[in-house]
């Protein structure tokens, strides 16, 4: 019994070296991880981004990444290369395991972390996907939570927004609005278009470039129809499109009245039955 507990003292001895060369490996490569992890964050902060969860995301894979390599070097380094090259083919294993049972889950985490990286929209913006519309409240990894105009919270997956095409209403702050004015066959449309023109370019809150347009967009039976064409900047807080539309049509109907315009709504057929005598004695 004390040869054999000679002989085992004697064998950890002359591995001290290797132990302290896995150790020091595996505290290296765990600051080393979160050392590049925070300058990830520094990186990401300079771009603005609202995303926190993402960058924390980020943050714990580049630790787990740097603390695994670790570990395999510490294991080779203590001449346990089989037990390293098993805890590898083991995680391969786990990894694919996973990989099926949650396929669509990892498909969404996938597709979340690769819009972390091209962001293509970002809180506060209008977007539309897969047929859904509605202003971004929050952006998570594996949804992004959007609220429609009708004030109803979706919360889209990452994988369909990834997947789908995208369409973001005020990336670049220009949102065009439209509504459209009738006026009767009497009246001159080109002079009734100069007017809306001339209402809407005195309006602040309307942009000069791109210009405004107004144009004859159809001849209905009873009306000529006007399409008012205008646009406005969405990084302005005064500058709402469904309050400067309503200013528009409001503004427009006024200056139409003013100048004795005939609206397609006051436009009649109606014809004026007046009274008639008939002598029925022959």
């Amino acid at each position: 019994m004390q040869d054999l507990f000679e002989l085992q003292l004697q064998r950890l001895i002359e591995s001290v070296p290797q132990i302290l060369g896995a150790v020091f490996t595996i505290v290296v490569l765990v600051f080393a991880g979160q050392f590049v992890s925070n300058g990830i964050e520094k990186v990401l902060g300079k771009r603005k981004t609202k995303a926190i969860k993402q960058t924390r995301l980020i943050k714990r894979l580049i630790r787990w990444g740097f603390s695994l390599i670790g570990i395999v070097i510490a294991l080779n380094l203590l001449g346990l290369s089989q037990v390293a090259a098993s805890f590898l083919a083991a995680g391969g294993v786990m990894a694919v395991v996973l990989g099926f049972a949650f396929r669509e889950i990892g498909e969404n985490l996938l597709a979340g972390l690769f819009l972390s990286f091209s962001r293509s929209f970002d809180v506060g913006d209008i977007i539309e996907s897969n047929g859904i519309r509605g202003k971004v409240k929050r952006i998570e990894i594996r949804e992004v939570h959007i609220r429609t105009a009708e004030g109803c919270d979706i919360f889209i997956p990452s994988a369909i927004i990834y997947k789908n095409p995208l369409h973001n209403f005020t990336r670049d702050g220009l949102r065009r609005g439209r509504f459209t004015i009738g006026i009767d066959y009497g009246d001159d449309p080109q002079n009734a278009r100069e007017l809306l023109l001339s209402t809407v370019q005195n309006n602040e809150n309307t942009l000069k470039q791109p210009a405004p347009t107004v144009q004859i967009s159809g001849f209905n039976p009873g009306y000529i129809e006007l399409e008012v064409l205008f646009w406005v900047n969405t990084f302005s807080e005064s500058a709402d499109l469904i309050d400067v539309r309503s200013q528009l049509m409001k503004a427009c109907h006024q200056a139409l009245a003013v100048n004795g315009y005939t609206f397609s709504s006051n436009v009649t057929t109606a014809i004026d039955m007046l009274p008639v005598d008939v002598n029925v004695n022959s």
